[in-house]
């Protein structure tokens, strides 16, 4: 008799026997939710350290509509517009995320195969623009300089419109480059990558036009605008020029403060892998609902398990999106 009530006792006290299941969930939907909990604090963790920062640097750091200003295919200025093509397309994914589950709880396996198919389609989409911002990114737009003293000096017309290296540019570079390569018998190491311009042809031309002007990354924070300097001033800061920057990376960064560049690859690159880790998991369970596995076990709960995965980097990028690109 004492036997059997400790076996009783002891299988409605394990998990997975004697039916009792923490909160209703299975034991694979609760560990889903346990990985959820435990990313969200490590997100909440780069967020906050992003949002300290810049209230630190509160006045040098760069403005989001001059930055993310591009259209693939298309030449102009779209601030945000991409980028905001980018957030619709990750969240509709989210939404076909939801009709799939749906139709799991329904049983209708052709249902499901059709909104995994397009959640997966919208997940490729914001992966591959991701890929293509930090293309753009990494490349630049306009150029810069930076001086001896860590300034990055960005050059504006007549009407404070910022410009690009070339469209002021002239002449000659002023020295000779020679191109390492095997065929020279030098081998190219290490360094930075040599500008098509020198720091005299910049100054030179700047000297030369009276319409452009230098503007400095700090920020007026009245009119919430960069602040440009006179020409005199422009000169002299110039003068101080020991580096040429076109485009951002870890270690310069043209449109202001590095460390923005910083946390854009660093944060925007994990919610990426994110992103791309579920679209892998999405098409394994696609194909499996394919070949019919979850018909015969009888339900969809793989197709839960993975939506609550989806959804919570769908909310991710809510956050960050508001973060870097709204605020």
């Amino acid at each position: 008799m004492e036997a059997n009530i400790a076996v009783s006792s002891e299988k409605k006290s394990t998990w997975g026997g004697g039916g009792v299941r923490p909160f209703g969930a299975s034991y694979g939907k609760m560990m889903m939710w346990f990985f959820i909990v435990s990313d969200a604090l490590t997100f909440s963790g780069f967020l906050a350290a992003y949002g300290l920062t810049r209230f630190k640097f509160i006045d040098s750091w760069p403005i989001a509509d001059e930055v993310f200003t591009h259209i693939p295919f298309i030449h102009g200025e779209f601030p945000m517009y991409y980028v905001a093509f980018m957030t619709f397309i990750l969240i509709f994914s989210s939404v076909t995320m939801v009709l799939a589950v749906d139709a799991g709880h329904n049983m209708n396996k052709k249902k499901v195969t059709w909104y995994m198919f397009a959640t997966i389609i919208g997940g490729l989409i914001f992966v591959g623009s991701q890929a293509w911002e930090w293309n753009t990114f990494i490349k630049g737009s306009y150029g810069a300089v930076k001086t001896t003293d860590g300034k990055i000096l960005q050059f504006v017309n007549n009407e404070g419109k910022q410009i690009a290296l070339s469209d002021f540019v002239v002449g000659e570079r002023g020295d000779h480059l020679v191109e390492h390569s095997n065929k020279n018998g030098l081998w190219f190491e290490s360094g930075e990558t040599v500008s098509q311009y020198s720091i005299p042809q910049i100054i030179n031309s700047y000297n030369a036009n009276s319409e452009i002007q230098v503007r400095i990354e700090k920020i007026d924070l009245e009119t919430k605008k960069k602040i440009i300097l006179s020409r005199e001033d422009g000169a002299a800061e110039l003068a101080k020029t020991k580096l040429i920057v076109e485009g951002a990376n870890l270690e310069v960064n043209e449109y202001g403060n590095t460390i923005f560049a910083d946390f854009f690859f660093f944060i925007t690159g994990f919610h990426g892998f994110h992103v791309f880790s579920g679209i892998v998991i999405n098409i394994i369970i696609f194909f499996n609902v394919i070949l019919g596995t979850y018909e015969r076990r009888g339900h969809y709960e793989m197709v839960e398990k993975v939506g609550l995965y989806w959804h919570f980097v769908d909310l991710v990028w809510v956050f960050v999106f508001t973060f870097f690109y709204l605020v």
